[in-house]
């Protein structure tokens, strides 16, 4: 065990340098960073909100809202599949959670049951045949359409899923670093950003639902028809653009943002500022038909139920691009851009809370967390010195070796420190110098027991291993199911600790056993120190 073997010392030596060289670049100012060379690391350590101040934000997802969706455009697909059935009926409207439809002809009143079964809904996973809507036929020839209980919940959890992907390419597209995004409950998600100092910056770009429509606009309404509130069943009035105060259009929605797979800020032919969009192969396929069969009529481009431009078909638009002109300034077009690839909410996202944390408050935390640690680390530097001495040094050295390992590997990895993070790190080196004590403690037994100083350091080494590698596993089995199912402080925890159990079970058995055998190849002693 304790024979000073090439790669040992191979394996110490570049682990001592790595810790040195990516912990560096925390303690030194950033100008000197910037003059280094290139090739030398600069990563510095990522301080969590805790640490370094940043904003915090509480959504709740509307999964009400999105129900209430879902159930609009049940009655549009159930008037859309009745019409193309040339099936009459009337009294199509909605009830509560139930959609409701009277068929006109008694005789075709199976037919309109079998149409809306085959045609409404989609397959419910997990269920053979199933679907998410049911259809049942209620006597005086009337038919009730409602989502099934595993639908909507299957939707509720999907929609705070998407939400969470949606948000988190959201705020990356500001630039802001490692932002921590959790679900918080059912329907809840907790937004952490480290070092975004305007929460308000982040909510006008998170809380717009973003969802792009491209609806045809309703000819047949006239301004007095608006006045009046005559407005046909299918369509709906919307706020309008700066060339008219409101807009009549179709509510089913011929192309949809869900089918983009770009948008830029671009300047339409008077040099104003636009946006670009650009559809998949079945999008640009659906608006090359909508505008070859409606040329001469006007679509609307609604953003968040408002039309921002209701252009006029001339041509036939069949190359599945186009611009979206509009009152845009560069950067509005450039955040409505930003949004668009991002993909638009599936729901609506209400703000629970908001809270700003403060540089000074971070300042603070790392102050107190630094304090801490410099008294642990000195607290059993001190011990292990007084109750091992020059052993006890080979021990205090390895404690600072595995510091510079974790600070190292975690500049390196770019991960999150955290004040919780922070505890982990004092933990883990209690971890480290426990190791030590049962390796020292085993030695000091084979000495007592008659063993030469080498035989009794080489003995105790192999007979501490075990209980070593006993503790350290159960203690990152520990860390791993925090960081898995935990999620802000606690993964934060996790993380320092799971990263400390490898460099302690690293710095506590090889860099002593390489400065051991170093010792005893340079001494010969007659007897151990800790004797």
């Amino acid at each position: 065990m304790l024979t000073l073997s090439r790669w040992k010392i191979i394996a110490v030596t570049l682990s001592v340098i790595f810790g040195i060289l990516f912990s560096l670049p925390n303690v030194l100012p950033q100008k000197t960073l910037d003059a280094m060379p290139g090739w030398l690391p600069r990563q510095k350590l990522n301080l969590g909100l805790d640490l370094q101040g940043g904003s915090y934000l509480l959504y709740e997802v509307d999964t009400e809202a999105l129900h209430r969706e879902r159930l609009s455009n049940l009655v549009e697909d159930v008037r859309t599949q009745l019409r193309n059935e040339q099936i009459p009926f009337g009294e199509l409207a909605q009830q509560g959670d139930v959609v409701s439809v009277r068929i006109g002809d008694a005789s075709r009143y199976n037919d309109a049951m079998n149409v809306l079964r085959k045609n409404i809904g989609a397959p419910l996973a997990g269920v053979i045949g199933g679907k998410d809507v049911a259809v049942s036929g209620k006597g005086d020839q009337r038919i009730q359409l409602e989502y099934v209980p595993e639908a909507i919940r299957a939707d509720a959890a999907k929609a705070v899923d998407q939400s969470i992907e949606t948000v988190r390419r959201r705020i990356d597209s500001l630039g802001t670093k490692e932002p921590s995004i959790n679900r918080q409950g059912a329907n809840r998600i907790m937004i952490q950003a480290a070092g975004e100092s305007d929460p308000e910056r982040l909510r006008a770009v998170i809380g717009k639902t973003a969802k792009l429509t491209f609806q045809m606009v309703d000819e047949t309404v006239t301004p007095e028809d608006i006045q009046a509130g005559r407005i046909p069943p299918g369509s709906e009035v919307l706020k309008g653009d700066r060339y008219a105060a409101v807009y009549v259009v179709k509510k089913r929605a011929v192309v949809s943002g869900d089918e983009l797979t770009n948008a830029t800020q671009t300047f339409d032919q008077n040099g104003s500022p636009a946006v670009g969009f650009a559809f998949n192969g079945a999008g640009a396929r659906k608006f090359g038909d909508v505008t070859t069969r409606n040329r001469g009529k006007r679509f609307a481009i609604v953003l968040d139920k408002q039309v921002i431009s209701a252009p006029q078909i001339n041509d036939p638009i069949t190359g599945g691009s186009g611009i979206i002109t509009g009152s845009f300034t560069a950067q509005s077009a450039n955040e409505l851009a930003l949004l668009l690839c991002s993909g638009a909410l599936p729901a609506p996202l209400n703000i629970e809370d908001q809270r700003t944390v403060t540089a000074e408050l971070g300042a603070d935390a790392v102050k107190a967390g630094s304090i801490s640690l410099a008294i642990g680390a000195a607290s059993m530097f001190v011990f292990v010195i007084l109750a091992y001495g020059l052993f006890g040094a080979f021990a205090a050295i390895a404690l600072v070796v595995n510091v510079l390992l974790i600070i190292g590997i975690m500049s390196f990895s770019q991960a999150t420190l955290t004040f919780p993070g922070i505890a982990g790190l004092i933990l883990t080196l209690a971890v480290a110098v426990d190791a030590n004590v049962l390796i020292y403690e085993r030695m000091r037994d084979e000495a007592n027991a008659g063993r030469t100083p080498m035989a009794a350091a080489d003995h105790g080494y192999k007979l501490a291993l075990t209980s070593i590698l006993d503790a350290n596993i159960t203690s990152l089995i520990s860390g791993l199911i925090m960081f898995s199912f935990g999620s802000g402080p606690v993964k934060g925890f996790a993380w320092t600790l799971v990263i400390g159990v490898f460099t302690s079970l690293f710095t506590a058995i090889f860099i002593t056993q390489v400065l051991i055998g170093w010792w005893f190849k340079a001494t010969k002693p007659k007897k151990l120190p800790i004797a």
